[in-house]
């Protein structure tokens, strides 16, 4: 694979993997700051995610084998490129795209540019808040190549620049300039973080089935991780995905957990993350809680679990409920008799005394 387009494809692998494991908590946290989740948050955070791991991927990979570095020196003169770029034709803009030292500066002010726009839009931090980041993550990646990644190598296989540390905190800070013609528009369309309740969408019930359906797998992938963990270590025996013990961790662990939620909450963590509560059941919360967990993730991995087949047919089920019933209560709404409110209406009928 070529050199540069590796760590674009290492930066974007890593980024999804771990969007995909901080989705449920950010979704929680959007929803209880603002009341909702929009798409340009979630592209946006998704961005900055990428381009976080890409700062690392461009910075210090391909890393290279312990018998295989060649050392590398520092160069420590401020400004040093100004003298290597008139070593190369300068006089025009065509000349300056040809001029290596040039292109090199040039590309590393480019680098640092979406860090400070992301600080801006993000954090809406100012000028200086965004300079000195691109300074201190510039000096952090500049001391990481100069020291060999912290002693890991026997010696710098990377070559340390000052000038790249000037040039990335000017990047930054030009990231920062150009974040001023978007920031209006903006909040302009956030309009602010919700005060009130919000109204029980569709998109809204997908978003939680979508966190419920997220955080059962990634909770049965851990316990599986944990008990091929313990089997290896503890055990002395050989990694095997297909044991027993694993095989019931995976689908037994969730289950039993999200249930539990479900019981003594009456909400699953999907709910929770979207700011949604079930109300108007008459039956009691236990049972409420564990008919909704059965009405809808619960329902569909028991049967994935133990009557393969059924659950897509009981899928399918879950989501024309969800369209058909007016208050988009679903198969869970059915079951429970209850009806998914905002979680702020909620609090306000049952105020604490």
């Amino acid at each position: 694979m070529n050199s540069q387009v590796y760590p674009a494809v290492v930066a974007i692998v890593v980024g999804a993997a771990v969007g995909v494991v901080l989705f449920v908590p950010f979704v929680a946290v959007q929803y209880r700051r603002a009341g909702r989740l929009t798409f340009g948050q979630l592209a946006l955070w998704s961005a900055f995610l990428v381009y976080g791991f890409a700062l690392w991927t461009y910075t210090l990979l391909p890393m290279p084998a312990r018998s295989a570095v060649r050392c590398v020196g520092a160069q420590t003169t401020p400004l040093r490129f100004l003298d290597d770029i008139r070593q190369y034709p300068y006089a025009s803009l065509g000349a300056l795209a040809h001029n290596p030292a040039f292109m090199q500066f040039a590309l590393n002010v480019l680098l640092f540019v979406p860090l400070g726009f992301f600080i801006r839009m993000i954090w809406r931090r100012g000028f200086v808040v965004s300079t000195v980041a691109g300074f201190a993550i510039s000096l952090l990646i500049e001391t990481t190549q100069r020291t060999g990644v912290w002693g890991l190598y026997r010696c710098a296989y990377r070559f340390f620049d000052v000038d790249d540390l000037i040039a990335n905190t000017g990047g930054a800070f030009v990231g920062a300039i150009l974040s001023i013609a978007l920031i209006p528009m903006l909040s302009r369309r956030r309009g602010g973080a919700v005060v009130g309740p919000r109204r029980v969408t569709l998109g809204r019930r997908a978003l939680g089935m979508l966190c419920d359906a997220l955080s059962f797998f990634l909770v049965g992938m851990f316990a599986g991780v944990a008990v091929q963990a313990f089997r290896y270590v503890v055990l002395d025996r050989e990694l095997s995905a297909d044991s027993a013990a694993t095989q019931l961790a995976v689908t037994a662990v969730p289950l039993v957990v999200f249930g539990l939620i479900a019981v003594t909450t009456g909400r699953t963590p999907g709910d929770m993350a979207v700011q949604l509560s079930w109300a108007d059941g008459v039956r009691p919360l236990p049972l409420r809680g564990l008919l909704r967990f059965a009405g809808g993730i619960g329902g569909w991995q028991a049967l994935a679990a133990f009557a393969p087949g059924w659950d897509a047919l009981f899928l399918v089920a879950v989501v024309i409920a969800v369209i058909a019933t007016p208050r988009r209560g679903g198969l869970p709404g059915l079951l429970s008799g209850a009806r998914p409110v905002d979680a702020r209406a909620a609090a306000a009928s049952h105020p604490r005394g």
